[in-house]
């Protein structure tokens, strides 16, 4: 629909009110064409419809009141500019209104024809200035990324060289060195490794300020990565004379998230614990649930190190931050460490926060999502409002082969995952969500509605499939293999979601029971296709 270049919304539940605001209008003789709706679900419609140059809107509606009613049209049209019209003179209302995006507070009682026309004409002014300003905002910041991004690869390639020379010399392979020139060396290899870290958390920066960073969930055994965390940051600890320890719930369920991002996250939060926490002091890293938040699981780093000020904690997260109280020996970065953390752990669908007490230490605390395969499975393993008869579990095995470049081997897993989401029915199979690879060789599970004489044809389909994909054949080894997942004592008086979540526990029983047993498979079909 096309609108008129002066539409302007009313939404106004008092007759006398909305004829008061119209005659201002006319007597003003303002060219606007005018409709006035009573209720904010009419007002919401008529934004979505046909937005308006600017809404006057009054708070209190019959079905909407106060504050609320204002951040709900903000949220629906949020390019619109608003006028506040109230029937209080209430100056710290009108600042609230005003500090969540109202552009004028009139009171109903004081309007006039000049004050409306002059609210109108300089709210739409302000909008205008706002979206211009914004467009600008978001123009320089695409080009400092665009900058940094480029001077940050730029910079890399001298400073491999300077770094590949430097471990020349220092290994003694361009001629001996006296201990004074190691000593030296060593100093100089230590800044290189600091610069290639700043560059790296720059160029890591930008790619999350602008949306193209990429994560891949997979079902995480956090007690797995948190040993790898610790055991990768003992040696550090132990050189500041710190001690690092891990508590992890005998419990603890899987987590849906990027292996990868979360140990980089873990690692940095370990790393700055270590910075900041004096010799003999403590550092736990632990994992649990909490009974009031099941669909999560909580990782915590804790240290007992000088602590955050109240003024510093709510802008540790920010980016470029770093403490001015902090000492300067601590100040090995850019302020980016706890930037990144934070948007790997919220891109992965959690939060993190911390808390600390100067002089006593701090916590860092992050939540993941909890792995639910109830979730995935209940419209695969229910047909006609019971359990299936007959399920079959399918395992892909990858093994790269000795001459394949890590890069390009994590780019043929990616492919091969997306042909085996193409490769079932998605109405009766279901591609279970990868599992963080402990090794470079990858494992893939579905879950398929079938028997073992019939599960043939899939094997078969895959095998062949993902052996024709390009290169694949020069690049990895493929192996299929499949066992039927038992029928399990349940009741099935119970409910179904009750059900399938006895399902999905013994399917993640099998599995990780077959992944503790990668030797031996007790399967009835095998099916390989190698590179000869």
């Amino acid at each position: 629909m096309r609108c008129h270049p002066s539409h302007i919304l009313l939404i106004e539940d008092n007759p006398g009110d909305a004829d008061l605001v119209c005659l201002c209008l006319a007597d003003a003789q303002a060219q606007v064409e005018i409709r006035c709706v009573t209720h904010l679900a009419a007002g919401l419609a008529s934004l979505l419809e046909c937005p308006p140059s600017l809404v006057l809107l009054d708070l209190n509606l019959p079905d909407s009141h106060g504050s609320d009613t204002f951040q709900r049209i903000l949220e629906t049209a949020p390019t619109v500019p608003v006028v506040i019209l109230s029937g209080q003179d209430d100056e710290e209302l009108a600042i609230k209104a005003i500090h969540q995006g109202a552009q004028d507070y009139l009171v109903k009682g004081s309007l006039t024809s000049l004050s409306l026309e002059r609210a109108i004409h300089y709210a739409v002014e302000r909008q205008a200035l706002l979206r211009s300003l914004d467009m600008s905002r978001k123009q320089q910041i695409d080009f400092k990324n665009q900058f940094l991004s480029h001077v940050s690869h730029e910079l890399r390639t001298p400073l491999t060289c300077i770094h590949q020379y430097v471990s020349l010399l220092f290994d003694g392979l361009a001629g001996s060195i006296s201990p004074d020139q190691r000593a030296h060396l060593q100093t100089v290899l230590k800044s290189v490794h600091q610069l290639q870290a700043m560059i790296k958390d720059l160029l890591e920066a930008t790619r999350a300020e602008s949306g193209k960073t990429r994560i891949e969930p997979r079902c995480l055994a956090l007690a797995d990565l948190l040993r790898e965390s610790v055991a990768m940051m003992q040696p550090l600890a132990r050189e500041h004379h710190i001690h690092l320890a891990l508590s992890v719930d005998s419990l603890l369920p899987l987590a849906y998230a990027d292996p990868d991002r979360i140990l980089g996250v873990v690692l940095n939060l370990i790393d700055n614990a270590i910075k900041f926490t004096p010799p003999e002091g403590n550092i736990t890293v632990s994992a649990s649930t909490m009974a009031n938040d099941p669909d999560f699981v909580y990782i915590s780093v804790a240290d007992t190190g000088r602590g955050i000020s109240p003024e510093a904690l709510p802008l540790i997260f920010e980016r470029l931050y770093q403490d001015p109280s902090s000492a300067d020996t601590n100040r090995s970065g850019l302020g980016l460490g706890l930037y990144i953390a934070k948007e790997m752990v919220t891109l992965n669908g959690g939060q993190i926060w911390a808390t600390s007490q100067i002089g006593c230490g701090s916590t860092f605390s992050i939540k993941l999502p909890k792995h639910s395969l109830a979730k995935l499975l209940m419209p695969i393993v229910l047909h006609k409002g019971r359990l299936r008869d007959s399920l079959v579990l399918v395992r892909v095995d990858l093994a790269p082969l000795p001459h394949v470049a890590r890069a390009h081997w994590r780019e043929t897993c990616l492919n091969c995952l997306d042909l085996l989401r193409r490769c079932v029915h998605i109405d009766t199979d279901l591609v279970l969500p990868p599992l963080a690879a402990t090794s470079l060789e990858e494992s893939f599970y579905i879950l398929a509605s079938t028997d073992m004489v019939r599960v043939n044809i899939m094997i078969a389909r895959i095998a062949e499939q993902i052996a024709a994909l390009p290169h694949f054949q020069s690049n990895a080894t493929i192996t299929v293999t499949a066992k039927p997942v038992a029928r399990i004592a349940t009741d099935y008086s119970a409910p179904l979601a009750s059900q399938v979540e006895a399902v999905a526990t013994h399917v993640t029983q099998l599995i990780t029971a077959d992944l503790h047993d990668k030797g031996s498979h007790s399967v009835t079909q095998r099916k390989q296709y190698a590179n000869a």
